[in-house]
């Protein structure tokens, strides 16, 4: 630093240079309240320290210097045991108290937080190496923000939310602060097992302390610590009826197989890299600015990981300019030093794999700006990295980075940075950086992620959602999307259908159908005479791109009767079939996706039109095929038409909101079609179950694949012609005929399909989870519990239309009139 005679500094010296200075935090009210226990910490169970004899422990240390702060334990399955054991009989009040009661308790949480919230913002500092202005000044205002908007709901649930109830008596979580308080907030209408990661627990231990200060009731939260087995032994426990996990896309991936056809739901948010988008009609200054922020926080949707920067090629060279120069000057250091920029990684092992990355690319031959001047000399930290000059092959594009590493590509038109932008596995968020606001709101609602920053980045409040698509996960933090996490509809029982012994590789491998009837067979029938005169054959084919398709194997199955007579043959439906009408339904998709809600609504009411027009036909089919008397059948078919008109009614009116967030501007959330939906339908109902399935799902703006009934298919191939004659594009709608379970099997497994929803058998349900892990999309499965179909709460209700969108919040800056 600039200074005087005898090493002072003076005045003039300090603004001559305009160096910054040390701002050291003092630490003394961490230390103090570490010392207070001496600085080892059991669990926290029960509303009390739970300190089991004979456990092994964990050091947590500062990652900038390798101070030793405090040991805690390794849990084991008995601790697991007495926490779910204590949120289980917390529930029993829990759950019974009014909701201006859990509004109050929440509201005292968020009062004790900001008594403690210096105490609370060092404590993260040190345990996790994060800036002290950063867990200061941004994440523990927002903690504080989640609990007070979240007192809200808490009063509002029994009016806002008074189709749904909490999921039972607990849930588990495996996430970093703050997350496991937003999480907490969303969910604190169930009973809370937390299980903080190995290098941030202190925090979490301190906040279930403050709880019981607050004067929360004993086991409605409870806070384990440990690593490896005790993760999967809490998330497979009979008891836990949702499992939370904020984590890597593996870890992800193996807690879905581990949970498949267990029951509980779970809700994982994965992380991926964030996008940014800078085109030639941005502010350059401003979008330097926020992408070099971004790059030094270790905040947002996915602390701690870098940046995908997408930039046109007219001014790649000015931005990057700006960007060497903001990025040179950040500093990185001493994480308690409130004049810091970036912080300490989490060790050694995050420095060297971050340094592989870098070394790769440089090996392939990009370009690597790095600011080293202001690293200090020793510890894990690691500089400010920019990297071009890179293939969109090259695994640094490819793959999320953990540390302050900016990847850099260029693009020449706004079609070809969508779809670089979602050419990636991850969809967290992105930014987009324009003065063109229709250029950057066509972006912004064509990018698949859940979160789109205009000219901003990292912007955040608890009324607004925070989510994600693709391998990204399918949690949400915040807002009322986020509550729809933690709550079931209120007829509906927490399914416990306890895993069976699934062989995956064999299970639904094969059709299984026994080989149908043979010419000659007595049960086979032959064609009606009518004047010495044959009636003309019908043939059931497959119905994909908007045309009736034989299948690929060429097999039929028989449709028997109530009396066991072939009443009909169907196609005999295989895995070729099913990619066939996949691909059918993902190149329409996006067309039908983006065509006016009206325009949607007019498709759905022309199918009941032509439906109503055919209403005693189909109802004598579908009685001759059931046995149903014939009016009870006229009355599915009834139900069935007042189901198309409900979602016809739906298309123009849940498109989204504007959410109330401190932003001057607007924050809008979208409800978009999710892609591709395959559809597995149950036996009840044939009819009426089939089209409460398809309905909503098109109604959003999503193509299906569906499998209808296996042993009442004909309803759904009748409504063929219908949808020929009703203006469904092709592509829209997709019906493949055979056993459910085999063809289940391929959509669950296919890449390009984004949901799946299935109503059939418990094992089913459990490959339907399991097998989604590969492409980690959403699933819907009904692990074989019965719905009555003809019940609007049950066929028609409001999960029917969560299930069939996602989310996605914009944030839209304001500011050429008034500052705020």
């Amino acid at each position: 630093m600039a200074g005087a005679a005898g090493g002072r500094p003076s005045v003039w010296g300090i603004y001559s240079s305009m160096e910054y200075g040390p701002a050291p935090e003092g630490a003394g009210p961490a230390q103090a309240w570490l010392e207070t226990h001496g600085r080892s910490f059991g669990h926290f169970v029960d509303g009390k320290w739970l300190k089991p004899e004979g456990r092994e422990t964990a050091s947590s240390t500062n990652p900038a210097t390798g101070e030793l702060l405090a040991t805690t334990l390794q849990g084991a399955p008995e601790d697991v045991e007495a926490a779910v054991q204590a949120a289980a009989k917390a529930f029993e009040a829990w759950s019974r108290l009014p909701c201006h009661a859990r509004a109050r308790h929440l509201h005292n949480m968020a009062r004790t937080i900001q008594k403690h919230q210096r105490l609370l913002a060092l404590l993260e500092s040190l345990d996790t190496g994060k800036p002290i202005g950063e867990a200061r000044d941004r994440d523990l205002p927002l903690v504080v923000r989640h609990f007070y908007h979240h007192t809200g709901w808490a009063q509002l649930m029994g009016t806002e939310m008074g189709g749904w109830k909490p999921l039972g008596e607990y849930l588990a979580q495996r996430v970093r602060f703050p997350r496991p308080v937003l999480e907490l907030c969303a969910c604190l209408w169930n009973t809370v097992v937390l299980l903080p990661p190995p290098r941030a627990r202190l925090s979490a231990l301190l906040l279930a302390e403050l709880g019981a200060q607050a004067g929360l009731p004993p086991g409605v939260l409870n806070v384990l610590t440990g690593e490896g087995a005790l993760a999967g032994g809490l998330a497979a426990h009979p008891g836990v009826d949702a499992v939370a996990l904020a984590g890597s896309v593996e870890v992800g991936r193996s807690l879905r197989r581990a949970t498949a056809g267990r029951g509980p739901r779970l809700s994982l948010q994965l992380g991926g890299d964030t996008l940014a988008i800078v085109f030639d009609s941005a502010d350059l200054d401003g979008a330097a600015v926020g992408l070099s922020n971004a790059v030094s926080c270790q905040r947002g949707p996915a602390p701690g990981a870098g940046a995908l920067l997408l930039v046109q090629e007219a001014v790649a060279g000015a931005l990057l300019q700006r960007l060497r120069a903001r990025l040179g000057k950040l500093r990185v250091g001493d994480p308690l030093d409130k004049a810091m920029d970036g912080g300490a990684l989490a060790d050694e092992a995050q420095r060297g794999a971050i340094e592989a990355y870098v070394e790769e690319a440089r090996a392939e031959g990009a370009e690597i700006f790095q600011a080293w001047a202001a690293l200090p000399a020793r510890g894990p930290f690691y500089p400010p990295t920019m990297i071009t000059g890179v293939a969109t092959t090259s695994r640094c594009v490819r793959e999320e980075i953990l540390g302050p590493v900016l990847v850099v590509l260029s693009f020449r038109t706004a079609k070809e940075a969508v779809a670089l932008g979602n050419n990636r596995p991850s969809g967290l968020a992105a930014s987009v950086w324009t003065e063109n606001l229709p250029l950057a709101m066509e972006v912004a609602q064509s990018l698949h992620v859940g979160t789109v920053w205009i000219n901003g980045q990292n912007l955040f409040d608890a009324a607004a959602g925070v989510g994600g698509t693709k391998e990204s996960g399918n949690g949400w933090d915040g807002g009322k999307e986020g509550l729809y996490e933690y709550v079931r509809p209120s007829w509906q029982s927490r399914p416990r259908p306890g895993p069976a012994e699934l062989d995956y590789k064999t299970f639904a491998a094969s059709s299984g159908a026994a080989p149908p009837p043979v010419p000659g067979h007595s049960g086979v029938a032959r064609p009606e005479l009518e004047e010495n005169m044959p009636r003309v054959d019908r043939t059931y084919k497959l119905y994909y791109g908007g045309a009736q398709k034989r299948p690929e194997g060429m097999a039929s199955l028989p449709v028997l009767d109530p009396a066991g007579n072939v009443l009909a043959y169907v196609a005999d439906g295989s895995a070729k079939d099913i990619r066939n009408a996949v691909e059918a339904a993902h190149k329409a998709a996006p067309g039908w996706g983006k065509r006016a809600a009206h325009a949607r609504a007019q498709v759905l009411y022309y199918v009941a039109e032509n439906l109503e027009l055919r209403r005693e036909e189909v109802a004598s089919r579908l009685g001759a095929l059931t046995g149903a008397p014939p009016k009870e059948a006229q009355r599915e078919v009834d139900l069935a038409l007042e189901r198309l008109f409900h979602w016809a009614a739906f298309c123009d009116k849940s498109g989204g909101a504007v959410q109330e967030t401190p932003l001057h501007g607007t924050t809008l959330q979208l409800r978009q079609p999710l892609g591709v939906v395959g559809v597995a339908c149950p036996d009840e109902r044939p009819l009426l179950s089939f089209l409460s399935l398809l309905a909503p799902a098109v109604a959003r703006g999503n193509a299906v694949v569906m499998v209808p009934s296996s042993r009442y298919p004909l309803p759904a191939l009748d409504l063929c012609q219908i949808f020929d004659t009703s203006d469904v594009p092709g592509g829209v709608v997709n019906i493949v005929t055979g056993n459910r379970d085999h063809l289940s099997r391929t959509l669950a497994q296919h890449q390009d399909v984004h949901a799946m929803w299935y109503f059939g058998s418990p094992q089913g349900s459990q490959f339907v989870e399991w097998a989604s892990a590969g492409n980690l999309k959403r699933t819907w499965v009904s692990h074989g519990a019965p719905r009555r179909w003809e019940d609007p709460a049950q066929g028609a209700g409001e999960e029917f239309l969560y299930q069939a969108t996602q989310c996605k919040n914009i944030w839209i800056p304001m500011g050429e009139i008034f500052a705020n």
